[in-house]
């Protein structure tokens, strides 16, 4: 498997590690996004402990405003993040 399939992999199976926790099992609730975020991303988001700001991001995230992130809605976001840590070291350069 190349390294970008492996990648695609790992994002899969991390959602779906975190997905399904309290009801279905292809979508986050607001908890599950909580604790993958804290888990999976806390240090480069630093403030997922904070209410207010996993709310927010639950809500920009929830594009079809459902009250879940499905794959698809937790993808943009994975792709946001890698697309400001590209700019971040371009411009370290």
């Amino acid at each position: 498997m190349s390294e970008i399939q492996t990648a695609m992999a790992l994002l899969i199976s991390n959602f779906e590690k975190y997905a399904g926790r309290e009801g279905d099992k292809h979508t986050l609730n607001k908890a599950e996004l909580k604790e993958l975020l804290q888990n999976e991303l806390g240090e480069m988001l630093g403030k997922a402990t904070d209410k207010a700001a996993v709310d927010r991001i639950f809500n920009e995230l929830d594009s079809n405003k459902d009250n879940s992130v499905d794959f698809e809605e937790f993808g943009k976001m994975i792709c946001c993040l890698t697309v400001m840590c590209h700019e971040y070291f371009i411009g370290k350069k």
